[in-house]
């Protein structure tokens, strides 16, 4: 068969409501200042769907020096790889305050989050070697996996009980194969808002020997009493091997980092395909970064403000009665029961009659028969936000409750545009 006729009749499980969901419910066109209220289709609405979590990419410091450094040094600069020609004193300073802030020995700049994690695993491992990661990891990480020769193991979601099985058979292989054991594990999972169990998986140590890479993006500024994430608000950050955090969040940018010993970061500089073969991050991209830092450090009102709105959503939310699942961090699901059809219907009501724009999600990223509306809080929400939105997600789940979304089809995008 020909790889374009077999593409073109199979889209994969969302590319099958291409035709349908373009524009509105997918690929959807957020306009205007970035913040609680953006444009969508002309109408203002109120949006808990950027994860802009401490209000950087509007903060007045910030889009001073973007400028600044984006005048100074144009988006060009440096050009070429690090490790050829694309390297400067401001990327290592990057580092420096990075591996600083999260106490670790050094820190590797990455140009995308997802493309570092993907080549972070794949540079540490081997064939010999067994990855052992959390079924519910981001796709960067099963990506990462995928490219791994060797073997690999996942246990049920923050399951410990499997964990250690799965660690028995790791060490089982790897004393045949003369390998080591790599656990894989988020501090904060993305669509679900728990936390990784990092203080039972460091206890776990005591019994297996294995290192542990944990992606934190979304508690990278957020979590902890200085914002240094998952593993500081749980106390285990000296017990951490590799600490992985993106800029996409919380420092409201681009790119990444992984800090570890510094043996550790010297050979991921040297061995990094994702980093060697990749233009050098950008000049404005480095130089804000660093102010981003400075502020995520100096600004502690903003995470105090931030876990305020945080708490006044999810214990609102509870108080209705709504289920948001495990959620220990600002990631706010809200689940219902329904399946596409219905979470169309709802994406519309509440985008058309409400003017609420989030994230909805449904099968396949979620179990079938679950509908799951994810908001992000951040800092610059206010209180008025929360209470409007939980009163419009009251009058939604009556709908629901009342059959009013369940039409048995899909709404088409295409008439509301």
């Amino acid at each position: 068969m020909d790889i374009f006729e077999k593409i073109s009749t199979n889209f994969g499980p969302l590319g099958k409501y291409s035709q349908e969901a373009f524009g509105y419910f997918m690929f959807p066109k957020l306009e205007g200042e970035l913040g609680p209220r953006m444009n969508f289709m002309g109408k203002e609405k109120l949006n808990w769907s950027i994860n802009n979590y401490l209000g950087l990419a509007n903060h007045p410091e910030v889009r001073k020096v973007d400028a600044e450094a984006a005048k100074q040094w144009g988006l060009a600069y440096p050009m070429g790889a690090r490790m050829m020609s694309g390297h400067t004193k401001y990327h290592e300073q990057l580092e420096r305050e990075l591996a600083a802030f999260e106490q670790k020995e050094d820190a590797f700049l990455l140009n995308y989050g997802y493309q570092g994690m993907v080549s972070i695993i794949d540079s540490l491992v081997d064939r010999k070697d067994v990855i052992v990661y959390d079924s519910e990891a981001h796709a960067c990480i099963i990506d990462g996996c995928r490219l791994h020769f060797g073997k690999r193991f996942v246990y049920p979601h923050n399951n410990m009980e499997n964990l250690e099985k799965e660690l028995t058979r790791a060490e089982k292989l790897t004393s045949q194969t003369g390998g080591g054991i790599l656990l894989i594990t988020e501090g904060v999972y993305g669509m679900s808002g728990d936390l990784g169990k990092l203080k039972e998986i460091v206890e776990l140590k005591k019994k297996f020997n294995f290192r542990i890479l944990v992606d934190d993006a979304h508690g990278f500024g957020t979590m902890g009493p200085t914002g240094r994430g998952t593993s500081e608000h749980l106390g285990v950050m000296d017990e951490i091997d590799l600490y992985f955090g993106t800029f996409a969040k919380t420092m409201a940018g681009i790119g990444g980092f992984v800090a570890s010993k510094k043996v550790i970061i010297d050979y991921l500089r040297y061995n990094l395909r994702s980093q060697i073969y990749a233009k050098s991050l950008p000049m404005a991209m480095v130089i804000g970064s660093l102010k981003r830092l400075e502020l995520i450090q100096t600004e502690t009102g903003l995470r105090e403000n931030l876990w305020k709105i945080v708490a006044k959503l999810q214990n609102g939310l509870k108080e209705k009665g709504f289920d948001i699942g495990n959620t220990e961090s600002p990631v706010t699901p809200v689940f219902f029961l329904g399946g596409v059809p219905e979470a169309t219907q709802i994406t519309f009501d509440l985008r058309e009659n409400f003017n609420i724009f989030c994230s909805i999600v449904s099968y396949p990223v979620i179990p079938k028969g679950l509908i799951m509306l994810r908001l992000i809080p951040t800092a610059v929400h206010s209180y008025e936000d929360v209470d409007y939105t939980i009163d419009a997600f009251t009058k939604i789940k009556q709908n629901l409750d009342d059959g009013k979304y369940s039409s048995g089809k899909m709404v088409n995008a295409q008439d509301f545009m």
